[in-house]
């Protein structure tokens, strides 16, 4: 952190001794704020408890925690309902709002939250109401996830997607492909009418009708309606089709037909030199991880999360002056090393160096939202598929049009399955089966197998519908965000250390301060625009 961040921030916390003309309102909020950090803080404490990475924390277990989080949960509510409706400063008076609407998505009680328990066949429970059928059938993506059958033994489903990159018979990735039934049946049964996913996606399109969703947010953020969310990612898929060979593939031989560049340097990026490559490229980026506090939970255990995914232990803020740093945990189930797997820590470590970057009052510390989040963590990640990144940190590297088919060989997955999430929420009855099978033969020239749901990959699909938008249609800010910062700073795919504190200073550290359409809008000094992203995947065409 810069001596100029500290003052910010120091001003922006409004801690009490920052000036005698601070008013008696101004106070209470600041002695609210304070009080609801600590119960943010006992919030992400328990859950990070919850994941199984260590059974206490600051010599507290999780009994002790879920206390903490109910008398300060208690405490913030008296506070908040104290505070005047009325005479507060612009600046409190925003920081009150947010604040008010975090705190009602808390939980009254934090028990088994965040570690969901229960049998995967409650899924088949007709009476569930739409919050536990979510959390059912998140149990059946950690349950069966992690425990894939193949060649007589268990892979998890990070380990299934990365095999599919890197297996050359035919046969075999099938077989790899196959072993992701009893899942994909867990999640959408025979793909009845009555399937946990389609009953699901049936209440997820009426709480959106009520209260807005994912895709309604990531229009927003875009300046644009949903009819031109919809435009951009059939734009998207189309240059790829037009960009791409029209020969059709089997979808246990699609990731393997743009895998050409993770075979290619899948050898020198064994399971264990993840993280140290990692690490390398952000201390040339200007942040180093470690130091920066990361808690690094890589090892795949049972009962852990099927999914890779970052979270802070605690947040930062000021104490007595001086700002105490956000602690940040990386949470993925890594048996096996290899490019598309480092592609996805690295992503990870993205949202890293958002979350750390963040140094704000304690009503904004949280990300501005999930499309620029997830955006944003792909603008580090994207460079592992560039020749120069990998002659830099591998010491060998793919030809141009290998690791660029590579990269938005996934990409285009995210951006189909946004669209696929659009429509389902548009139209819930639809058969997700045939929507699916629609949009990929169309579009990715993938051979029609309406038997399989095997759509249902993502624990999003289940978790937060809609969540996709912020991958596949993130794509698009990903690329746009790229493309400024080569022009405003040059070439970063082999590292710039002034990338991390110019980001920080004008992206990052705000938080959710600003709303994400302004804060885009603010960055790039322009709406944002799908052309960055075309232009990238027209360089396809350039290779038969």
């Amino acid at each position: 952190m810069t001596k100029h961040f500290a003052l910010v921030f120091l001003f922006a916390c409004l801690t009490v001794s920052a000036s005698a003309a601070i008013t008696a309102d101004s106070r209470k909020v600041a002695e609210a704020e304070t009080i609801y950090a600590d119960l943010n803080d006992a919030y992400t404490v328990i859950e990070t408890i919850d994941s199984g990475l260590f059974p206490s924390y600051r010599g507290k277990d999780r009994g002790a925690w879920q206390q903490e989080y109910t008398k300060k949960r208690q405490e913030f509510a008296k506070l908040l309902s104290k505070l005047p409706a009325t005479g507060l400063s612009a600046s409190d008076a925003k920081a009150v709002a947010a604040m008010r609407v975090r705190f009602k998505s808390l939980p009254g009680t934090v028990s088994a939250l965040f570690s969901p328990k229960g049998n995967c066949q409650d899924a088949n429970n007709k009476t569930s109401d739409y919050s536990s059928l979510r959390a059912t059938m998140v149990v059946c993506f950690t349950d069966i996830g992690n425990n894939l059958s193949f060649e007589g033994g268990k892979i998890n489903r990070v380990s299934g997607l990365d095999l599919l990159h890197q297996i050359d018979e035919p046969d075999r990735r099938k077989a790899v492909f196959m072993a992701f039934v009893p899942l994909w049946q867990a999640i959408n049964g025979n793909d009845a009418p009555d399937s946990p996913y389609r009953r699901m996606i049936a209440m997820a399109a009426t709480d959106a009708k009520e209260h807005g969703s994912e895709i309604d947010a990531a229009a927003k953020t875009a300046g644009v309606d949903t009819a031109e969310v919809e435009h951009w990612l059939e734009q998207i898929l189309d240059t790829w089709r037009q960009s791409t060979s029209d020969q059709p593939v089997e979808p246990w031989d699609f990731r393997y037909q743009g895998g050409e560049a993770d075979r290619l340097l899948g050898s020198v990026i064994p399971r264990g030199a993840l993280l140290p490559i990692s690490l390398r490229y952000f201390n040339d980026l200007g942040a180093d991880l470690k130091q920066l506090g990361t808690v690094f939970d890589l090892d795949p255990r049972p009962g852990k999360a099927a999914l890779a995914y970052t979270d802070w232990i605690v947040a930062g803020r000021m104490v007595r002056g001086e700002w105490q740093p956000t602690i940040p945990r990386v949470s993925a189930p890594y048996a096996h090393g290899g490019l598309f797997v480092l592609n996805e820590l690295i992503h990870e470590e993205g949202h890293v160096v958002n979350f750390t970057a963040m140094q704000n009052r304690p009503a904004y510390m949280d990300w501005p939202g999930g499309l620029v989040g997830e955006a944003f963590a792909d603008v580090p990640a994207w460079s592992t598929y560039e020749p120069v990144w990998q002659r830099k940190y591998l010491g060998r590297e793919a030809s141009e049009q290998a690791s660029l088919r590579a990269l938005y060989t996934v990409v285009l997955l995210d951006v189909a399955w946004a669209l696929f999430e659009l429509r389902m929420l548009r139209a819930p009855a639809t058969d997700p089966n045939a929507l699916w099978t629609e949009i990929t033969h169309h579009y990715l020239h993938i051979v029609p197998h309406p038997e399989f749901s095997w759509w249902a990959l993502r624990v999003q699909l289940a978790d937060s519908p809609g969540y996709m938008i912020n991958y596949g249609f993130g794509a698009i800010l990903t690329a746009d965000m790229r493309q400024h910062i080569r022009e405003q700073l040059g070439p970063f795919d082999a590292g710039d250390p002034r990338w991390y504190p110019w980001l920080a200073e004008h992206l990052l550290r705000y938080g959710s301060e600003k709303d994400s359409q302004t804060l885009l809008r603010d960055f790039l000094g322009r709406p944002t625009s799908p052309e960055a992203l075309l232009k990238q995947i027209r360089r396809l065409a350039a290779t038969p």
